[in-house]
C-alpha cells in the first residue's frame, strides 16, 4: 500500500490524502457522509446540488494542507508533525456530526452538528483509528467547535476557514450560479500569522487579501440570497422541519437516530409511517405555495428573533394561523430565516508598514466597504414568506404585525387561545 492516495475533485483537481487521513476515511461514521447532501433540498431547484458533506470534508481538508504549507513555507508557522495532522484531520472531520439535509434540523431544534461530533469522535472504529494515528479527541472537539487555542485554530472555524473557502466555491460550482467564485489561491498566499486581541498568535490576513476576503464577503451574501435561501429550498425545508418534528414528538423516531442516519434513509423512514402525506409531496416536489413573501426592508428594522430562533413557538403560531385561516395543523409554514453574522468578521490585519488592526466591528470599516453596510445586506437577503399547501387568503399586513410583536406577547396570546391575525 503506497502511503497516500490521490482523489479526483471536480474543483480541486487532485486531493492527496496522507495516511493519517487514509486512517479515518473508510471509517464508517466518514463514509456517512458521502450519503448527506451538502445543500439539502437545494437540489430540488439546482439540479447540480447533489454534492455531498464528504466531498465538502475532503475539500476542507486539501485547503487546509495547502494554507499550512504556505505558512511553513514562508515562515510564518512551524508545525510538528503531530500539529499538522490534528489540524489536517479537524478540517476532514469538522461537518463528522452533520444531520441529514444540511442544516434544517438544528433550525428546527436539534443541537447543533459541533455539539454532536462528540459522539462520533470518542466511539466506535473513528475512535479508534483517531488513537492510532495520535490525534486527541478533545483537541480535535475544540477546534471543530471554535475552541481551539493553537495559532492556526482559525483555519478549522473562524472568520477565515477552509470549511468557507470550500463550501462557497463548491456550492456555486455545483449549482451551476456564479454568485461564489472567490479568489481562493490569494487569501491562501495572503494568511499569515500576526498578535490577537490578547496578545496570542493567532491566523491573521495580510492587506494585499483584502479585495479577495471582500469578494468571500459578497459570494456569501449572494449565495444566501440567491441559493441558500431560495424560496422553493425554503419550502422544502419548512415542510422537513416539520416532519421530523412530528416524528420525534410521536416517538416515531429520536434526535438519536436522526444524528446518525442518511438523506434518503430519512426520508424512507418518514415515509413508511407518514399520515400528513408531506413526506410523499416532498418526494415528489409537491411544495407549498407562497401565500406572503416579503423582502424584509419592506419590515421595520427591529423584526422580532422568535420566527427564526425558537422552531417550538413557531410551529405553535404555525398551526394557530392555520385554523384562523381555515387549514388544518401543518397545511401552514412560517419562514423568516436569520443569519445576523453572515458578514462577520473578526481576524487581525497585518498592514503593508507590519502594524496589525483588528478586522472587526467598527475597525473592519475602516478598512473594508461590505462591512459598513453588513445589516442592510443581510435584510435584503432576508424574506418573511408563508408557505401554504391549500389557497387561502391571507392578510400580509397582520403577518408583518405577528413577526414584529415580542415573542413574550406572542406566547401569551397563543397560550391564551386569543386571535392572531
Amino acid at each position: 500500500m503506497t502511503a497516500f492516495e490521490v482523489v479526483r475533485d471536480p474543483l480541486w483537481n487532485n486531493i492527496r490524502l496522507d495516511p493519517a487521513a487514509l486512517a479515518v476515511v473508510d471509517t464508517p461514521a466518514v463514509q456517512r457522509l458521502r450519503y448527506v447532501r451538502q445543500l439539502g433540498h437545494a437540489f430540488l431547484v439546482y439540479p447540480g446540488a447533489t454534492h455531498s458533506r464528504f466531498e465538502h470534508a475532503l475539500g476542507a481538508y486539501h485547503l487546509a494542507r495547502r494554507a499550512l504549507s504556505q505558512l511553513e513555507d514562508a515562515g510564518d508557522a512551524r508545525l510538528t508533525p503531530g500539529d499538522r495532522t490534528t489540524l489536517t484531520l479537524a478540517a476532514l472531520l469538522h461537518d463528522i456530526g452533520h444531520y441529514p439535509f444540511s442544516h434544517a434540523l438544528e433550525e428546527a431544534g436539534l443541537l447543533r452538528h459541533e455539539a454532536v461530533a462528540e459522539r462520533h469522535l470518542a466511539r466506535g472504529e473513528l475512535a479508534e483509528r483517531l488513537g492510532e494515528v495520535g490525534a486527541p479527541t478533545a483537541q480535535l472537539l475544540a477546534l471543530i467547535r471554535g475552541g481551539g487555542r493553537e495559532p492556526l485554530a482559525g483555519l478549522v472555524a473562524g472568520s477565515l476557514d477552509v470549511d468557507k473557502l470550500d463550501y462557497l466555491s463548491r456550492d456555486a460550482w455545483m449549482c451551476g450560479v456564479p454568485y461564489g467564485v472567490i479568489d481562493v489561491d490569494r487569501l491562501l498566499m495572503s494568511l499569515t500569522v500576526a498578535g490577537g486581541p490578547d496578545g496570542r498568535p493567532t491566523l491573521a490576513l495580510h492587506e494585499k487579501g483584502l479585495a479577495a476576503l471582500e469578494s468571500l464577503l459578497f459570494a456569501k451574501y449572494q449565495m444566501y440570497r440567491n441559493v441558500y435561501w431560495h424560496h422553493a429550498v425554503r419550502s422544502a425545508t419548512a415542510m422537513f422541519k416539520r416532519l421530523v418534528r412530528d416524528a420525534i414528538a410521536a416517538g416515531r423516531l429520536s434526535a438519536d437516530q436522526v444524528a446518525v442516519a442518511t438523506d434518503d434513509g430519512l426520508i424512507h423512514d418518514l415515509m413508511h409511517a407518514d399520515t400528513s402525506g408531506l413526506a410523499r409531496r416532498l418526494r415528489e416536489r409537491r411544495l407549498a405555495k407562497r401565500a406572503v413573501d416579503l423582502p424584509a426592508t419592506a419590515l421595520p428594522a427591529d423584526a422580532a428573533a422568535w420566527p427564526a430562533n425558537d422552531p417550538d413557538l413557531q410551529q405553535r403560531v404555525e398551526d394557530r394561523l392555520a385554523g384562523e385561516m381555515g387549514l388544518g395543523p401543518g397545511e401552514l409554514f412560517l419562514d423568516f430565516p436569520a443569519k445576523p453574522d453572515m458578514l462577520a468578521l473578526d481576524l487581525p490585519l497585518v498592514q503593508r508598514d507590519g502594524s496589525v488592526v483588528q478586522l472587526a466591528g467598527v475597525d473592519a470599516t475602516a478598512q473594508l466597504g461590505l462591512p459598513r453596510v453588513a445589516g442592510e445586506l443581510h435584510r435584503s437577503a432576508r424574506r418573511l414568506r408563508l408557505f401554504v399547501l391549500r389557497p387561502a387568503t391571507v392578510p400580509a399586513d397582520a403577518i408583518v404585525r405577528l413577526v414584529m410583536l415580542p415573542r413574550e406577547e406572542v406566547l401569551e396570546r397563543v397560550e391564551q387561545e386569543r386571535a392572531l391575525l
